[in-house]
């Protein structure tokens, strides 16, 4: 995959408001987030599109035995691929988007905090570059990951979650199936995503969006 100029993951996330008594992403998915790439240095993951209502800080009121509290990742394993990488925290661009890691930090991965931690119920979401213009970045072979595939999250709590590679799919960024890539209700997930397909420029970067599913297979206690 030839080098471009700071092509970015992306992913369009609707604003929320932040209205108590409500958790995250327990809308109805009734618009669909869509993947959009933006070229430009230094950009998120893409405008907002549609109403999402947003809790912010609200405990979950019950818990099944086993399930792990919030706990943020500080780093991600993925030996297939041959990924060690710091993780760090991405929130809200000032559009509502998605943020990236600075470019200056294009071999670490970006856990969207708006979202569930690796091992709570429902999907987390980690994003990474998958090149710059000097060359590949952390993602840049997320599409090579086959299913069985290890991932490994380590959080801040010293446990260690593992996940196995479900599938990964392309996705042209008009069309992604939402309901499989966010919520935070449901067996613990994990999203993996950046950019793929062909370079197409302009505000749209490359054509697809690249996206390991994954599944919560076991966890270490420190």
């Amino acid at each position: 995959m030839a080098s471009h100029s700071a092509p970015q993951p992306a992913a369009r996330v609707a604003r929320r408001d932040r209205r108590p008594g409500r958790r995250p992403w327990s809308a109805p998915l009734a618009v669909v987030l869509v993947l959009v790439g933006v070229f430009a240095t230094g950009a998120g993951l893409g405008r907002t599109v549609g109403p999402f209502d947003w809790a912010a800080e609200v405990p979950r009121q019950s818990r099944e035995r086993g399930e792990l509290q919030a706990s943020r990742p500080v780093s991600l394993s993925v030996p297939a691929i041959k990924v060690t990488a710091p993780v760090m925290r991405v929130g809200q661009a000032r559009d509502g988007s998605i943020d990236v890691p600075p470019l200056s930090k294009h071999n670490d991965a970006g856990w969207y905090d708006k979202g569930p931690t690796p091992g709570e119920p429902g999907r987390a979401i980690i994003v990474g570059h998958v090149d710059t213009k000097s060359g590949p970045a952390v993602f840049y072979n997320l599409g090579k990951l086959k299913p069985g595939d290890r991932i490994e999250v380590t959080r801040s709590d010293r446990s260690v979650v593992i996940f196995k590679v479900d599938t990964v799919e392309h996705f042209d960024k008009a069309e992604l199936p939402a309901d499989r890539v966010y919520g935070d209700e449901g067996p613990p997930g994990l999203r993996l995503i950046t950019c793929g397909g062909e370079w197409v420029g302009g505000r749209t970067g490359y054509r697809d969006n690249v996206i390991a599913f994954a599944s919560l297979v076991d966890t270490r206690q420190p």
